[in-house]
């Protein structure tokens, strides 16, 4: 007997029957693959080596914000902490500086042979700026510059008649201060008047001043 003609096969859809003239569509039962999207790492899952980009082209922007970006990314420095007030600094500088504009004060009085008022406060501000500027607003370096400006002024009371007594006795100066210096001390003395001792004031009183336009 012949055996029954059996029906040909139909053609099968790779990807199952197309849906509404998708070519992409998975049929009954088995899922539907993705459109390419041109992306080689858009698929990727968690774990990729790349991972997901995230869509506003930003490769930092999936982190958290305890994480701190690469190239030194993260909080900003710190301050550095004022400095502190340096007592020894601030003493020495105001000693130093006393010493040079005390003797630059005396050279100009022995010069014009007579003293300058704005000259003595000039004297005392510089010491007190100078000192508390790199020493601090120590009150021992404010005091410290206030003394120390009365006897830069007395310095330069004393160096300018020095200049006055050499000219005078037409002998160097450098001997008068030598080898008469009791000499000099004792013409101070006769000469001191009113003025002296307001110039010896004034120059403390810079000094304040100077101090607390430093700080």
């Amino acid at each position: 007997m012949s055996q029954p003609v059996q029906p040909p096969n139909q053609p099968q859809q790779p990807y199952g029957q197309p849906v509404d003239g998708n070519p992409y569509a998975g049929g009954p039962g088995q899922g539907a693959p993705s459109a390419p999207t041109g992306n080689p790492y858009g698929q990727q899952g968690p774990g990729a080596p790349y991972g997901q980009q995230p869509p506003s082209g930003n490769p930092f922007a999936g982190q958290q914000p305890d994480q701190q970006a690469p190239f030194g990314g993260g909080a900003p420095f710190a301050p550095a902490p004022p400095a502190r007030d340096n007592l020894l600094l601030g003493i020495g500088v105001a000693l130093g500086v006393a010493i040079v504009a005390g003797t630059l004060y005396g050279v100009l009085a022995g010069s014009i042979e007579r003293e300058v008022g704005y000259a003595a406060v000039g004297v005392g501000f510089l010491v007190g700026f100078a000192a508390s500027k790199l020493g601090g607003s120590n009150p021992v370096i404010v005091a410290a510059a206030a003394v120390f400006s009365i006897g830069a002024v007395y310095l330069g009371q004393l160096v300018g008649i020095s200049m006055v007594l050499a000219d005078v006795a037409q002998i160097p100066f450098s001997e008068v201060v030598g080898d008469h210096f009791d000499t000099v001390t004792k013409a101070w003395s006769a000469e001191a008047d009113f003025m002296t001792y307001l110039f010896l004031a004034l120059g403390a009183v810079a000094a304040v001043g100077g101090a607390k336009k430093a700080g």
